[in-house]
């Protein structure tokens, strides 16, 4: 499984790429997104550019993927200087058709990967056309932007229904890579890593970004490592995926219960349940 770290500093990529990081993620969107999740409790992101060189010369043989706006007149411009600056993978968020992919892909045109953020219901409706097209070669299922336009109210309610299977099960057919959402650390949060890696498994994703839980919000590696032993964190992910992946079809399905359950749970309680 592949763990994607959101930093557009050389010094933490460098660092995180050390301790077990498979792909640096650099966050250029910035179009709609404060009018959004501006009321949110999410990281709106102020990544430049202009760091990209730095990063990819920090961080080896590890992958850089880019983030940049959803399709704008100002595209060609910025799939450009991404690639110019060494992106291997960029990520195209917001689309809901295939002409929104098709006018990214003709702006790529095949000189990096491409990731396709699903996280609208546009997207997921037309999962299968453009997970085909020529030119993508990953998808990533995103839960923020997508709970909120399902009016979802909270952020993992997408995972208690049919919705992902279904994506997943033609991303599976259509055989394109995904990944979905974010993990936090292995025995935190409502939802912690040990129950949606089986999720993960089950539905056969290869992908999920850190969330912010792995660094506090640090901006230094010295901060980082105050706050964190990510070495330990990333081996622990690292070993709750193994126990998953060799797990019979009726565990995976228990823990699929179980991660129901609390979802259910939380949305109860955040609707005025005690």
């Amino acid at each position: 499984m592949k763990f994607l770290f959101i930093t557009d500093c050389p010094d933490v990529a460098r660092f995180v790429v050390a301790h077990g990081v498979d792909r640096v993620f650099v966050d250029l969107e910035m179009l709609g997104k404060q009018e959004r999740q501006g009321h949110l409790d999410t990281v709106i992101s102020a990544h430049r550019v202009e760091n990209l060189p730095a990063i990819r010369a920090a961080i080896g043989a590890a992958e850089l993927l880019v983030r940049l706006n959803p399709v704008n007149p100002d595209t060609q411009a910025e799939v450009d200087r991404a690639i110019e600056g060494g992106a291997q993978l960029l990520m195209l968020p917001m689309y809901r058709e295939a002409a929104d992919v098709e006018a990214f892909l003709a702006c790529v045109r095949g000189r990096a990967r491409v990731v396709l953020l699903a996280e609208t219901c546009g997207a997921l409706l037309n999962l299968e056309a453009c997970a085909r097209l020529d030119g993508v070669d990953e998808l990533h299922i995103g839960l923020n932007d997508l709970s909120l336009e399902l009016g979802a109210p909270f952020m993992f309610q997408p995972l208690a229904g049919p919705l992902l299977d279904d994506a997943a099960r033609i991303l599976r057919r259509v055989g394109k890579p995904f990944g979905i959402g974010g993990l936090a650390r292995v025995g935190e949060g409502v939802l912690p890593a040990d129950l949606l890696i089986g999720e993960h498994v089950r539905l056969g994703s290869g992908a999920a970004i850190l969330s912010r839980t792995f660094h506090r919000r640090a901006r230094t590696v010295a901060e980082i490592e105050s706050t964190t032993d990510l070495g330990y964190e990333i081996d622990a992910l690292r070993q709750v995926h193994a126990r998953f992946a060799v797990a019979d079809a009726e565990t995976l399905a228990a823990n699929r219960r179980t991660v129901v359950s609390l979802i259910q749970d939380v949305v109860r309680r955040g609707r005025g349940g005690s």
